[in-house]
């Protein structure tokens, strides 16, 4: 059945591009050297397992030797094996994923984070932190498909039609105030654009755990709202 505001259960989660789909934005060579093109099969469920931690830890597995990412991944995170929000936005800065987009605001990295901070550390482990790259590719290619003139902007009404692509079915007024809250001089820039992906990721998951009957409608204590709104 169709569930409303998302779009179907079973698919994948919006912000992630089809399975095997190779990663854009990295560059190949010099100190970010990767090895390879980045990508992989995106999570299937309503909500993949984001795993979490540092792998080789807590019984994790170690990362596959041939993982393109792992080398990636520990020369940015810190002694704790964790990239935390000042380490992602020097990580996305440097590797130049933005391209001739405005690089991400502190803000922003915080809250990619806690998309997928599940434990509320402030910080991602290494299967977090591909499972980012992954919708992060996938959210850029959508902007990118509105943003024909490459000015780093997206008219409200692409926005609109952005939004929709995604899976999400969002009534007028929603979608208005989402607007207003992501645009600036009536654009929508890059940077906005992917906080409000996350949001809506974030918040539409958290709301469809919970809605285990598929019905569009949960009870939601006071607490258990601010924490799902707030930690985000």
């Amino acid at each position: 059945m169709a569930y409303p505001g998302y779009g179907g259960y079973g698919g994948p989660m919006p912000g992630m591009p089809a399975q095997g789909m190779p990663m854009q934005g990295m560059p190949m060579g010099g100190p970010m050297h990767m090895g390879g093109q980045m990508g992989g099969a995106p999570p299937q469920a309503a909500y993949g397992a984001y795993g979490g931690g540092y792998p080789g830890t807590y019984g994790a597995p170690a990362p596959a030797a041939n993982d393109p990412m792992w080398s990636y991944f520990t020369a940015i995170a810190g002694q704790d094996g964790e990239i935390d929000a000042e380490e992602l936005q020097r990580c996305l800065t440097q590797s130049g994923f933005t391209g001739s987009y405005s690089p991400f605001s502190l803000e922003t990295c915080r809250i990619m984070i806690a998309m997928l901070d599940r434990d509320f550390t402030g910080k991602m482990g290494f299967n977090e932190f591909k499972d980012l790259f992954t919708a992060l590719s996938g959210w850029k290619q959508n902007f990118m498909m509105f943003d024909q003139d490459r000015s780093g902007t997206v008219e409200p009404h692409e926005m609109t039609q952005a939004v929709n692509a995604m899976g999400y079915r969002v009534s007028p007024q929603a979608l208005n105030v989402i607007i207003k809250r992501y645009s600036k001089g009536g654009r929508i820039f890059f940077d906005d654009y992917v906080a409000c992906c996350v949001k809506l990721r974030a918040l539409t998951e958290n709301f469809r755990r919970r809605d285990t009957m598929h019905q569009g409608s949960v009870p939601f204590q006071y607490d258990d709202f601010i924490l799902c709104t707030m930690a985000i």
